[in-house]
């Protein structure tokens, strides 16, 4: 029998709920979600009477400059000067750094494939023929099924033990990674559930006092800011991708870009004299390994304003 934890007046059923390494491009509201006008601000939410008059720990905002670290591939003492680390969420966070802990918001991780699929097969998202729909750059995640009110209210209480465990570790925010995977749904996903979900996963977060992070899907806009809710955002390639300012217009310098060693289409100092990119802008090995592997990569914007 599958052992259960009451948080926040939900029961949960407890997920293995770690994380890793994404090179890709809770009071949680429950009943009925109305999302169809995306344009019309924050979505209202009525949380259940058991939280809706706990008092939430203050939020330590996001900084608007600093010197970031990407470490999901695995912790380690950050270089000298940085100010701003993200970890993975079975991590804990870098002492005396504004800490950031990723959660897989809208996918499961690949050692948590096998979970889901035993303790919430209900919630993956599955083709008609009801095989699991997996992400195709990714094939060993498979994409949570968001498309429904009672879909999405499940899968945040499993994740909310998550996001409540970053903060029990002393993390500060909380980026929320695949936030677009209803592109990859093959149609059976709507940006509009992505915004439904990324909304409660973000109340989620401000209860326990974290800022939450939008990360990729720069088409948004400010949806991402006004109906997500998010209070910043993580970049992948947006300076290689051209996106930079779809960000940096929504977000100003609340922004962290993560270019990537393997692919950067000039050198990195070039990327880095780019008027677009973001201020706290950094290059890392595409798999994000420690500094014990030759793989190994890790720079930072020289530049003014960085």
């Amino acid at each position: 029998m599958t052992a259960v934890l009451v948080v926040a007046g939900w029961v949960v059923a407890p997920p293995v709920a770690s994380a890793a390494p994404s090179d890709r491009p809770a009071s949680a509201a429950i009943g009925r979600l109305g999302v169809g006008g995306l344009g019309v601000g924050r979505l209202a939410v009525a949380a259940p009477a058991s939280t809706a008059t706990r008092s939430s720990p203050p939020v330590r905002p996001f900084p608007t400059r600093g010197r970031p670290d990407y470490q999901l591939g695995g912790a380690y003492r950050p270089p000298a000067g940085v100010t701003i680390v993200e970890r993975d969420s079975t991590a804990h966070p870098a002492p005396g750094t504004y800490g950031i802990c990723y959660v897989n918001g809208f996918q499961t991780q690949p050692q948590d494939t096998a979970w889901w699929r035993r303790e919430h097969p209900r919630d993956l998202l599955r083709t008609a023929s009801g095989k699991p729909v997996s992400d195709p750059g990714w094939p060993d995640e498979v994409l949570l099924d968001t498309g429904t009110a009672a879909h999405r209210r499940d899968v945040v209480r499993v994740l909310s033990r998550t996001v409540d465990r970053c903060a029990r570790r002393g993390f500060d925010a909380v980026e929320f990674d695949n936030l677009d995977s209803w592109t990859r749904s093959r149609g059976r996903l709507s940006r509009a559930d992505a915004l439904a979900t990324a909304a409660l996963l973000v109340d989620v977060a401000h209860r326990d006092g974290l800022t939450a992070g939008q990360k990729n899907a720069p088409g948004l806009g400010t949806r991402g800011r006004d109906v997500g809710g998010f209070d910043f955002a993580v970049a992948e390639e947006c300076v290689r991708y051209d996106e930079c300012r779809a960000y940096t217009r929504v977000y100003g310098g609340r922004v962290i870009d993560v270019e990537y060693s393997d692919a950067l289409r000039t050198t990195f100092a070039a990327a880095c004299r780019s008027a677009s990119r973001p201020r706290m802008t950094i290059l890392r090995d595409r798999d994000l390994v420690t500094p014990s592997h030759a793989a190994y990569r890790y720079r930072r914007c020289l530049v003014a304003g960085s």
